[in-house]
């Protein structure tokens, strides 16, 4: 039977602002899966395509790295912190970090952990930070922290330097506390501090991350790496029970490797970075001319986010161009997202957007 070309249902020429995963799939990413389309392959991961993944990995993260590739972030953060705790464990995070806010309290419902958050002016915990819920040790009627989780980069776009997720895994340790980083947006952070995967990692003390793959250019391809095996008990068998066990685990292995074997999630997480940097800096322009009013930066740009505040009827006139997120709407702070494929046009379109808004305001409130 003869079918018709499936059409694109949507303008494929549109970028918002609102978050990465409103990016598509990357070229090399479709190439990878089509490639990994053909003949029959082994299930769950008995497949030619996990088998490199696992080399991949090692020779990004260590030797005793292994992956378990899954859908998503949200499985992956819990697959993680739950094989990382006894049933009675508790994990130490900021209130901004992503398993506190948005995952729905999967980790709390679905893992059966309990959090323990820490509130931070910059989305980052530090050893001091730490101490504030590290106590009750042994105390039958307080959950026991055993976990310390940290984001890079953090959910307000800040990042860790190498130094100080070491000083954070080294207090931890010392503690008796593992650690685990979510790295959604690891990529992203490597890209920005010009190193390699494992100084942010392995090097640095970390014992497990969730590996990103979605908001750089893949679909529902994430993974649980464990960098300290003996910290993960019975991952392989808790990704199943947790419903995060693929069985055609090839496509996103597939996928993984066109990212990680090679410099792919570099190229992407640098693209997205530096679009955010000319955002920035196009916006800081147009205030240096007077074109822009009551536009204020809460957080410096150092991956893919700017965040800003701005009057509520501004933000709403840019709506109508542009989708973006409120982040704090009491006090009218927004996040901007670049994705991999933000072309500079992009970014100077939606900075005319915003200057066009702003004088639309400034001419409602004369009239």
């Amino acid at each position: 039977m003869k079918h018709e070309p499936f059409e694109a249902l949507h303008d494929t020429a549109r970028r918002d602002f609102a978050s990465d995963n409103y990016a598509g799939m990357h070229p090399r990413v479709v190439e990878a899966l089509a490639a990994a389309n053909g003949g029959h392959q082994g299930a769950y991961g008995a497949d030619d395509y996990t088998q490199r993944l696992q080399e991949v990995v090692r020779g990004h993260f260590g030797d005793d790295a292994i992956a378990y590739p899954v859908f998503n972030g949200t499985g992956a953060n819990v697959l993680a912190l739950q094989s990382m705790l006894p049933r009675w464990g508790a994990v130490i995070a900021a209130t901004t970090a992503h398993i506190h806010v948005d995952e729905g309290g999967a980790p709390e419902r679905t893992g059966g952990l309990k959090l323990l958050t820490v509130e931070t002016e910059d989305g980052k915990l530090t050893p001091e930070l730490i101490n504030r819920e590290a106590w009750g040790f042994g105390d039958e009627h307080r959950a026991q922290a055993g976990v310390v989780s940290i984001t890079q980069s953090s959910e307000l776009g800040t990042l860790y330097t190498p130094d100080e997720i070491a000083a954070i895994a080294e207090h931890s340790h010392r503690l008796g506390l593992k650690v685990h980083l979510d790295g959604a947006r690891l990529s992203n952070a490597a890209a920005a501090l010009e190193v390699p995967l494992r100084a942010i990692t392995t090097d640095a003390g970390v014992d497990a991350i969730s590996l990103g793959g979605t908001k750089n250019g893949a679909m529902l391809a994430e993974a649980v790496v464990a960098l300290t095996p003996e910290a993960c008990a019975g991952l392989g068998f808790s990704r199943k029970f947790l419903m995060q066990l693929t069985s055609k685990m090839r496509f996103v292995s597939a996928q993984l490797l066109a990212l990680y074997d090679g410099e792919l999630w570099r190229e992407n997480a640098t693209q997205a970075n530096a679009a955010a940097r000319r955002l920035r800096a196009g916006i800081e322009a147009e205030q240096a001319r007077g074109a822009l009013g009551e536009v204020a930066f809460t957080q410096p740009t150092q991956v893919n986010a700017v965040f800003a505040t701005l009057p509520a009827d501004v933000a709403n006139r840019l709506r109508e161009s542009y989708r973006f997120y409120d982040w704090d709407e009491a006090r009218g702070e927004v996040r901007w997202m670049c994705s991999f494929d933000t072309r500079d046009e992009d970014v100077d379109a939606f900075v005319a957007a915003l200057v066009a808004a702003s004088r639309r305001g400034g001419e409602t409130g004369s009239a």
